[in-house]
């Protein structure tokens, strides 16, 4: 194996240069060249975080990983380089997890004749690190590495929905989210949206009335005033009065958005607070999950002209926020039974000592799984924010 900053300097502008099609066979060739790798291959998340799909030239054409059971699942979850024996013995794979700014793209993995060295396997990490940087940036010109990502055939409502997402997750120094949406290939009116800044992060998660198009179509209305109104320089209640005014404009009034809005202030731990209809937040602090409630007020385009008022509560070090829709809390299982807040209270627990974004995805599992392997009824979300910044005094 050979320089480990010669492989990344030549592969950044490799890549750089390269057609967005193109990375992994870039990739490859550096690894090859400089790692001796003996196979290379990309395998990226699939919607409902289950499975790790192998980007190939005609998708759908090799098998793919189940998260749960396998290493490079195992990897995925953990966000760190794991390796196991190559084929026959010989050298090993290591798999390497592909993030950006914290939000889980998939692994790559690489079959190598030796273990690399502390020094090699940061290199090896860092190319795994700008692969997804620039798969970001690929996404915007090719379908490949969507098409890669389907499990199964997205309908039309969930293609615009995921479409609309920002990511699946976050992380600063100060916080750390990730969100989830199900049922991943048909998901319709929930939706999350984040944004973050020097002194902000802002979070909604919504959900539109209705199912399918007639939902999307809805909720992006919702959201794209929104976010018209935060980079306008709004508060959280203006932002909230132009979206309700853009919804009752449109549906005047016969369709409504159910809609959460939370603004962290990052130096102080300050929640600015608009609820405007049924997504829940639970909090999770020193073991204890409790339901902080608020004043309800009105969902997005109920009626016109609705005045929001701002309402606050802080967040400690440490603090875990779980933030779920109502086809989480109010989820009935095939027997009719309500999966209720002693289930989910459960799940919170349960994934405790997971990373937010792995959380997120573990209590929506639970979820799927209380449901018995039957679609869920009505679209579900959860977004875990981990709060990590120290409050001043």
């Amino acid at each position: 194996m050979t320089g480990a900053g010669h492989s990344f300097a030549y592969a950044e502008a490799a890549l750089r240069a390269s057609a967005p099609h193109a990375l992994l066979d870039v990739l490859r060739a550096t690894l090859r060249t400089d790692f001796a790798a003996t196979a290379v291959e990309l395998l990226l998340a699939d919607y409902r975080l289950s499975m790790l799909q192998p980007v190939t030239e005609l998708p759908h054409t090799a098998t793919p990983l189940a998260i749960r059971t396998t290493t490079a699942g195992r990897a995925f979850t953990a966000q760190r380089a794991l390796m196991e024996p190559g084929p026959g013995a010989e050298g090993v794979v290591i798999h390497l997890p592909v993030a950006v700014r914290g939000d889980r793209l998939g692994i790559l993995r690489a079959q190598l004749p030796a273990a690399p060295t502390e020094d090699e396997q940061a290199a090896l990490a860092r190319l795994a690190t700008m692969l997804g940087h620039e798969l970001i940036v690929a996404e915007r010109d090719t379908d490949l590495y969507l098409q890669a990502r389907r499990r199964e055939r997205l309908s039309l409502a969930a293609e615009m929905q995921w479409q609309l997402l920002p990511g699946r997750g976050c992380a600063r120094a100060e916080y750390s989210l990730g969100g989830q949406l199900e049922p991943a290939y048909t998901i319709g009116g929930d939706n999350f949206d984040w944004s973050t800044s020097a002194e902000y992060l802002t979070v909604t998660v919504s959900n539109g009335m209705g199912q399918g198009i007639a939902a999307a179509l809805l909720t992006n209305l919702a959201i794209s005033a929104l976010r018209n109104a935060r980079r306008a320089g709004l508060d959280i209640a203006d932002q909230a009065s132009l979206a309700d005014q853009a919804v009752y404009a449109q549906y005047g009034g016969a369709q409504h958005v159910s809609t959460l809005l939370l603004r962290f202030e990052v130096a102080t731990g300050r929640v600015g607070v608009i609820d405007a209809g049924s997504p829940r937040v639970l909090r999770l602090r020193d073991g204890i999950v409790e339901l902080i409630e608020f004043e309800a007020q009105l969902p997005l385009g109920m009626f016109d002209g609705t005045n929001y008022r701002e309402q606050a509560f802080h967040v400690e070090p440490g603090d875990r926020l779980v933030i779920v829709s109502d086809g989480v809390h109010t989820a009935q299982a095939p027997t009719g039974v309500e999966y209720g807040t002693t289930n989910l209270d459960l799940a919170i627990q349960a994934s405790s000592n997971l990373p937010a974004s792995e959380a997120a995805r573990a209590i929506i599992t639970e979820l799927l799984d209380y449901h018995e392997g039957t679609d869920l009824v009505d679209d579900a979300v959860v977004v875990c924010i981990d709060w990590n910044h120290p409050a001043d005094a």
